[in-house]
């Protein structure tokens, strides 16, 4: 079999963390279903509603259907058509060649005290014992997780296909276009961003948001609580959205394609004082359209005073993303990638717009910041370029290094972690320590009321 590794130093979360990014995509038929029962806490549905926004392919399909959220909650997770039909010869080929590169580039040696070796036999019994091709790719991401490092994972090759399409910024699914970060322990979906021209956008739906209810029946957190919001193309939803401070409302969508790129969010900071402080929130790194776009705002800002960089729901992406971004604030050597057998250098030129180079800067994470966010965030920190506000972040920062196989599925293995050029600090112990501590739930303020970006004017100087 013919191994390829396609690439260095992709940075994400564990598929369940990374996945957080809400994409509403088109259900298959339901079996069965649970019973949801309606709280009475829900905003009331106005007698009758209809639908902020129609899209234009939609126009013609009024009254539009609606898919009762029980139906919608027992929909199977993968929504793509069945992975092409592989052999066991090719099933064997692919366990065998994944589990020799973990062996080889695994970056704890102890295989994060898990027992490799019987794991290893466990699942090559599986296979020879027969598995159909969707059950092989579902054991195969089960074997992988069994690492428990947080971050190593495999796709299967529709995964792999999507994966590559999420980071070129060729976004392309049915939905209503929100970017959202679901919070089971308080039973909300927050929203991060909408994607421009989306239902969600067209309906005033904004970041800080929160969906606390699908068609009247709140969340139900024991399953994929997004499943909810999923559907048909041109079928409708009615989400019970609160913005913070207001009143729950409900809101009819119309689900549609979502195609595109996910936005940053880039505006100055007003002040008492007249300094011009520029603010960025960058959602992710695992976009390659997120460079051009803070290029474009900071061309736009012109000459700061200081500079804003909110990164607190960043949970990481690739380092073709973060190295044009370190390239406007920072020159030369950065840190270090360590293996169990060698290291390599982080480093980059400087690459300025305007004053980005010298503007002072402060970085903005929490514990919800990982990966490159953090490598993000702790480089500028380390390095003297920027104070940082918020959260300690949870310290999670293992380079992943992705392999190929014939069957056009890929496996991501945690190969090397990180390490400050200033300080030798291992950010994987660590976390990021802020200078400034300032935390408030994301659902619960707004730009003009956010303690971090108050602390932050502090720092810089600014009110």
């Amino acid at each position: 079999m013919k191994l390829k590794h396609v690439g260095l130093g992709l940075l994400v979360l564990s598929m369940l963390s990374c996945n957080f990014v809400t994409r509403m995509l088109v259900p298959a038929t339901a079996t069965s279903a649970p019973i949801t029962t309606p709280i009475a806490t829900l905003a009331s549905f106005p007698s009758p509603l209809v639908p902020s926004y129609i899209p234009p392919e939609c126009q013609a399909s009024a009254p539009f259907a609606t898919i009762p959220p029980e139906l919608a909650l027992a929909q199977p997770t993968v929504t793509f058509e069945p992975n092409p039909e592989i052999s066991k010869d090719l099933q064997l080929d692919v366990f065998d060649e994944l589990a020799k590169k973990v062996d080889a580039v695994y970056v704890y040696p102890d295989f994060n005290g898990k027992d490799w070796k019987e794991i290893k036999a466990r699942y090559r019994a599986k296979i020879e014992a027969g598995l159909e091709t969707e059950m092989f790719y579902l054991e195969m991401q089960t074997l992988i997780n069994e690492l428990g490092d947080e971050h190593s994972f495999y796709l299967s090759p529709l995964e792999v296909k999507a994966s590559e399409a999420e980071l070129r910024g060729e976004n392309d699914y049915v939905g209503v276009g929100i970017f959202s970060l679901p919070d089971p322990e308080r039973q909300i979906i927050s929203i991060i961003s909408t994607f421009p021209n989306s239902p969600a956008e067209h309906a005033g739906i904004k970041p800080h948001d929160k969906i606390i209810g699908v068609d009247g029946v709140p969340l139900q957190f024991d399953a994929d609580a997004t499943r909810q919001i999923r559907g048909p193309k041109c079928s409708a939803v009615t989400l019970t959205v609160q913005t913070p401070g207001e009143a729950p409302r409900d809101i009819m969508l119309i689900r549609t394609s979502i195609q595109g790129n996910l936005n940053i969010v880039s505006q100055l900071v007003p002040t008492t004082d007249g300094s011009k402080i520029g603010y960025i929130f960058i959602p992710t790194f695992f976009d390659e359209t997120i460079p051009p776009q803070i290029d474009d705002a900071l061309e736009a800002f012109g000459p700061l005073d200081g500079l804003i960089l909110d990164v607190r729901l960043n949970g990481g992406g690739s380092s073709s993303v973060v190295d044009p971004i370190f390239k406007l604030f920072v020159d030369g050597t950065l840190g270090k990638f360590v293996s169990r057998n060698d290291s390599r250098a982080l480093q980059v030129k400087a690459d300025p717009i305007h004053n980005s180079q010298t503007v002072p800067i402060i970085v903005i994470v929490s514990e919800d910041t990982v990966s490159y966010g953090e490598i993000f965030a702790g480089v500028l920190k380390d390095l003297g370029r920027a104070k940082v506000v918020g959260q300690t972040s949870l310290g999670n920062v293992e380079v992943l290094h992705g392999y190929n196989f014939d069957d056009n599925s890929q496996v991501w293995i945690a190969s090397e972690t990180f390490y400050s050029a200033t300080s030798e600090t291992n950010f994987e112990l660590s976390g990021i320590i802020p200078d400034v501590e300032a935390f408030a739930e994301w659902d619960t303020i707004t730009f003009e009321t956010d303690p971090s970006i108050k602390a932050a004017l502090g720092l810089l100087g600014h009110q």
